[in-house]
C-alpha cells in the first residue's frame, strides 16, 4: 500500500459490545497485563514507555480484538493512553482518529503487508469514567495527578442532576482517602469556593483567564470530591421548576442519591475511608448528610459507607448561640461602641432567634442590632476582619476584569472572587469541565440566584445530629479561624463544649495552643478522644483561603488521625 494515497480522515468501527463477544469471526484475545509485561502490538507498535507500562499495569485486564477497517488506507501504529494521563505515543507518523474515543475504549492502530487492523482495548481506566476525564483547563499548569467532571442524575424523572469535581491525590491515589467537601450560603458553590479558592490544586491567575497552583492543596493529603448542592448552584440544575424551592431534608437525600450514584461511576472508591467535611452551612449539610448516611448503613444489607470522620470549619450549629457571638465578636474587638454592644446584650432574647427577619426579637434589639451593622459597614469584610475588600470595575458585556486591589501584605488576594466568576463563564472552560450542558438561562455564579432556600431550616439545632456521629465513634472535628466575625468561635467553641457535657465526656487535651513550623497555629482542645474544637490563628471564615498552610497541617492531622502537635515551642532569641 502506499502511504502516500489519500486517507479519510474518519472511518466507523464496529466495537464489541461486551468483552466475549465475537466479530469477523476472530474470538477476543484475554491478556492479564503484568508490570513486568508489555503487550506485544505489530511491528509498528511495540513502542509503550516505562511510564504507561507501570500505570497501565494497575488496569485489571485488557481485551484485543482485531478488526478490518472498512476502507482502503494504511495508517500507521501508534498509541493514545486515555487512562486519565493525557499522554500520547507515536511509534512512527501521527495518531489516527480513526473514531472518537467512546467511554472506557482505546484504540491503536497498526499496520502489516495484507491488512489494515485496529486494535480496541477494553480497559476500566481504574474504574473512572473515562467521559469525566478532565485532560486540562485552560490555562492550567501541568500537574502529574488526575481531574474528572461532570453530573450525576439524582432524579430522572424531575431531570434533576447535580454537578461535580473530582481530584485524585497528588501522591499514591489508590491508598488515599476520599474527602468530600461542602461550601454552605446556603446555596453557594463547593467547587467555586472549596475547589478553586481555598483548598483545591488550583487557583484563579489574576487576569481570570488561567490558573495557578495552589501549593498547599488537601489533594497532598487525599483525594478531594467537591459537589454543587443542591440544584440551582453553580451548574446544577433541574429541568422541574418547584425543585429550586427546597431545604435541609430535601438537600440531605439528593446527596445521599448522588453518592450512591457517583460510586457507580466510581466504583474501586467504594471502600475507602469517606471524611466528610465542609464551612459555614455545611455546619447543617454536612450533619444531616452523615445522619442519612448512617441511616443507610442501618438499613442495607449490602454497600455501606466506610465514614471515617467529619470536620466542619466555622459552622453554624445552633442560630440562637451563634448569633450573638457575632455581636459579641463585634465588641470585643472594638468595632461597636460599648453603648451599643451594651444594648444589644441587655435587649436582645437570642433564645428565640429565628433566621428570617425581623428575627423574632424585640425592637430595640432591631434597632440596636441594625445600628451595629451600620457602624461595620460595607467596607469591612466581615467573613475576615483583617482582610482588605477588593473593589473590580467589570466593563458592560466585555466582562473585563481590572484589578483595584491585589494582595495585602498576607499574600491574600483580595480579588479572587472576581476572578473567579471571569473565569467559569469561559465558554472553553465550561466545556473542559463538562459544565452547563443545558445551557443554563443564567451565568453562573458563587451563589444561586434562582434558589429558593428554606429560612425556618437555619433554625434547627445540630447539635443533636453531631451527638449521634460521635456515638457512632466516628471522630468530630470543629474548626474555627479567629478572625470569623460570621460564624465567630466564640459561639463553636461554646456548643462543642456544651455537646461534650451532654455526651459525659471528659477533656482529653486540655485548651491550649498547638504549632506549626515553630508558630502557634491556633488553640485547641479535645473530648473524650474523638471530639475537638480548634482555632486557626489569623484564619477566618474560610480557614484554607486567609492560612493555607496551617489549614493543610490541621487537615493533614485529621486525616492520619492524630492530635495537633502542642510541645513544639519556637526558638526566641533576645
Amino acid at each position: 500500500m502506499d502511504e502516500h494515497d489519500p486517507c479519510p480522515k474518519k472511518a466507523k468501527v464496529t466495537a464489541p459490545s461486551s468483552p466475549n463477544e465475537e466479530s469477523n469471526g476472530v474470538t477476543l484475545q484475554k491478556i492479564r497485563l503484568m508490570e513486568e509485561r508489555v503487550v506485544k502490538l505489530e511491528e509498528d507498535s511495540k513502542v509503550l514507555t516505562d511510564e504507561v507500562t507501570s500505570r497501565l499495569s494497575r488496569s485489571s485486564e485488557l481485551y484485543l480484538r482485531p478488526v478490518q477497517l472498512g476502507f482502503d488506507c494504511g495508517h500507521r501504529g501508534g498509541f493514545e493512553l486515555m487512562k486519565g494521563y493525557a499522554k500520547k505515543i507515536f511509534p512512527k507518523g501521527e495518531w489516527d482518529n480513526v473514531d472518537p474515543i467512546k467511554a472506557k475504549r482505546i484504540h491503536v492502530t497498526s499496520i502489516t503487508k495484507d491488512i489494515r487492523v485496529v486494535w480496541w482495548l477494553l480497559v476500566a481506566v481504574e474504574g473512572y469514567p473515562v467521559q469525566d476525564l478532565v485532560t486540562s483547563l485552560p490555562g492550567q499548569p501541568k500537574v502529574g495527578f488526575k481531574q474528572f467532571a461532570g453530573y450525576v442524575d439524582v432524579d430522572v424523572n424531575n431531570g434533576k442532576s447535580l454537578f461535580y469535581y473530582f481530584v485524585e491525590s497528588e501522591v499514591d491515589p489508590h491508598n488515599k482517602p476520599l474527602t468530600l467537601w461542602l461550601n454552605g450560603g446556603p446555596g453557594c458553590s463547593s467547587v467555586g469556593g472549596g475547589a478553586f479558592t481555598e483548598l483545591g490544586p488550583f487557583y484563579p491567575r489574576g487576569d481570570g483567564r488561567g490558573l495557578r497552583r495552589n501549593k498547599m492543596s488537601w489533594n497532598k493529603a487525599s483525594n478531594l470530591l467537591f459537589i454543587e448542592s443542591p440544584v440551582g448552584v453553580g451548574w446544577s440544575y433541574s429541568n422541574t421548576t418547584s425543585d429550586y424551592t427546597c431545604g435541609d431534608a430535601s438537600t440531605a437525600k439528593d446527596m445521599r442519591t448522588f453518592m450512591l450514584k457517583w460510586f457507580e461511576k466510581f466504583p474501586e472508591l467504594k471502600s475507602r475511608e469517606l471524611l466528610l467535611t465542609g464551612e459555614s452551612y455545611a455546619g447543617h449539610y454536612i450533619p444531616q448528610l452523615a445522619d442519612v448516611l448512617l441511616d443507610h448503613n442501618e438499613r442495607s444489607t449490602g454497600f455501606k459507607f466506610n465514614i471515617k470522620g467529619v470536620a466542619i470549619g466555622n459552622p453554624l450549629l445552633r442560630l440562637d448561640r451563634d448569633v450573638p457571638a457575632t455581636y459579641e465578636f463585634f465588641w470585643s474587638h472594638g468595632m461597636i461602641s460599648d453603648e451599643v454592644g451594651l444594648t444589644i446584650m441587655n435587649n436582645c432574647d437570642f433564645d428565640d432567634y429565628v433566621y428570617a427577619s425581623p428575627h423574632n426579637v424585640s425592637n430595640p434589639c432591631n434597632d440596636a442590632i441594625s445600628q451595629a451593622n451600620i457602624i461595620v459597614g460595607e467596607y469591612i469584610n466581615n467573613y475576615d476582619v483583617i482582610l482588605d475588600v477588593c473593589y473590580p470595575s467589570i466593563v458592560e458585556q466585555e466582562l473585563r476584569l481590572r484589578k483595584m486591589a491585589t494582595k495585602i501584605s498576607v499574600g491574600i488576594d483580595v480579588c479572587m472572587t472576581y476572578e473567579r466568576q471571569f473565569y467559569f463563564n469561559l465558554p472553553e472552560v465550561q466545556k473542559a469541565l463538562h459544565a452547563n450542558r443545558t445551557n443554563l438561562p443564567y451565568r453562573w455564579s458563587m451563589c444561586s440566584g434562582v434558589l429558593n432556600y428554606s429560612d425556618t431550616d437555619g433554625n434547627m439545632n445540630m447539635l443533636p445530629l453531631l451527638k449521634r456521629i460521635v456515638e457512632n465513634k466516628i471522630p468530630v472535628w470543629v474548626f474555627s479561624g479567629d478572625q470569623d466575625s460570621v460564624v465567630p468561635l466564640l459561639g463553636s467553641r461554646t456548643l462543642i463544649r456544651e455537646l461534650a457535657h451532654d455526651l459525659n465526656m471528659k477533656v482529653t487535651v486540655p485548651y491550649g495552643a498547638w504549632f506549626h513550623k515553630g508558630q502557634v497555629g491556633g488553640w485547641a482542645t479535645e473530648y473524650g478522644n474523638i471530639l475537638s474544637f480548634i482555632t486557626v490563628r489569623g484564619a477566618a471564615h474560610m480557614v484554607p483561603y486567609a492560612q493555607p498552610s496551617r489549614a493543610l497541617h490541621l487537615f493533614s492531622s485529621f486525616v492520619h488521625g492524630q492530635r495537633l502537635p502542642n510541645n513544639t515551642r519556637p526558638s526566641i532569641d533576645d
